[in-house]
């Protein structure tokens, strides 16, 4: 039974809630907290870093950007609550994270094997289905602004992983994903799903064997001090969506709006530029360190790791819908 003061207090909770999503118009600053949960000097930590440059010149110091890198707000699981919320305004996690938001299409990044190169993942984040995966998120309260480039993934672990079989009995972690789940059980490993602040300390201490990512996540968290192997793969694709809360954006006088979608523009193509050569500088770093063996992927080892990894694409169609993994296969040319 509600007493009185239960129900002021869940009334007084509600209102912080939704006042907290719109912007502070009535104040001559507007603050943007932009929540991530990888280190500063990664591309998307440094993407945020030059949104924050480009929004507060662009508006004029109407607009202040407060970036929390490294998960010192949320985890993983508890971001996107928060952004409904509007407890943080802006956030960019990985593809994979939209799943349980019951926007399980965003998945098809994850498929593995799916893209090549870079080449043909821009002829889906910069056309008509990259454009139609973001509107979905409009329904759940949250605006897509763009896509962010991690970078491709290599796999790691305390021993050699360079054929498929090298998997059987593994445990790899992996983000929350039916699709990620799917490709390691196709390997024959175990999918831990963990957040990614407590990979290090999961691989340091045994309780997972390994872990897949793209380069500039794994040197940055230093993950390759306890890696002992390490196979670059290229397997799988890692990118964010930088996203809004739907109602603080729309909320936004119109001017302001226009200067920061100019400056994502800008930041997105400055987070994207530097991806790949953030991912090659850390790969080289972790092989000058000397304390992981890397693999170089052979064709004839992809040739294995196709034939293993591209029924999971048919098994997960239910789930992503088969037409838009018909659509994807479309933008870039392949079946």
């Amino acid at each position: 039974m509600l007493t009185r003061r239960t129900f002021a207090s869940m009334a007084g909770a509600a209102i912080i809630a939704i006042t907290s999503a719109l912007p502070a118009l009535a104040q001559d600053v507007i603050t943007i907290k932009f929540s991530h949960v990888v280190a500063p000097d990664t591309p998307k930590g440094k993407g945020a870093a030059k949104f924050k440059e480009l929004a507060e010149q662009y508006t004029e110091g109407k607009v202040k950007v407060e970036i929390y890198p490294n998960s010192q707000l949320y985890k993983d699981k508890e971001e996107l609550e928060a952004l409904q919320l509007g407890a943080v305004q802006m956030l960019a996690p990985s593809l994979a994270k939209f799943g349980p938001l019951g926007v399980q299409q965003f998945e098809l990044f994850d498929l593995p094997m799916l893209f090549k190169d870079r080449t043909e993942l821009r002829k889906v984040t910069e056309g008509e289905l990259g454009k139609k995966l973001l509107g979905m998120l409009q329904e759940k309260g949250i605006t897509g602004l763009a896509y962010w480039d991690n970078g491709f993934k290599i796999m790691s672990a305390n021993s050699p992983v360079v054929h498929p079989d090298d998997f059987l009995g593994l445990k790899m972690r992996i983000q929350s994903s039916k699709i990620l789940e799917a490709q390691m059980e196709a390997l024959g490993a175990v999918p831990q799903v963990m957040a990614f602040s407590e990979v290090y300390q999961a691989l340091q201490t045994g309780v997972v064997d390994g872990t897949e990512n793209p380069p500039s996540n794994m040197y940055t968290q230093k993950m390759n001090e306890v890696q002992k192997h390490a196979t670059i793969s290229r397997h799988g694709y890692l990118g964010y969506a930088v996203i809004v809360n739907k109602q603080f954006w729309d909320g936004l006088p119109d001017d302001v709006r226009a200067n920061l979608e100019k400056a994502m523009a800008e930041s997105t193509e400055y987070a994207n530029g530097i991806a790949e050569e953030e991912n090659d500088k850390s790969l080289q770093a972790m092989k000058d360190a000397g304390t992981t063996e890397f693999h170089e992927m052979t064709e004839e080892e992809r040739a294995e790791w196709l034939e293993v990894l591209k029924p999971v694409h048919e098994e997960m169609a239910d789930r992503i819908g088969a037409d838009l993994i018909q659509e994807a296969y479309q933008a870039i040319g392949t079946n």
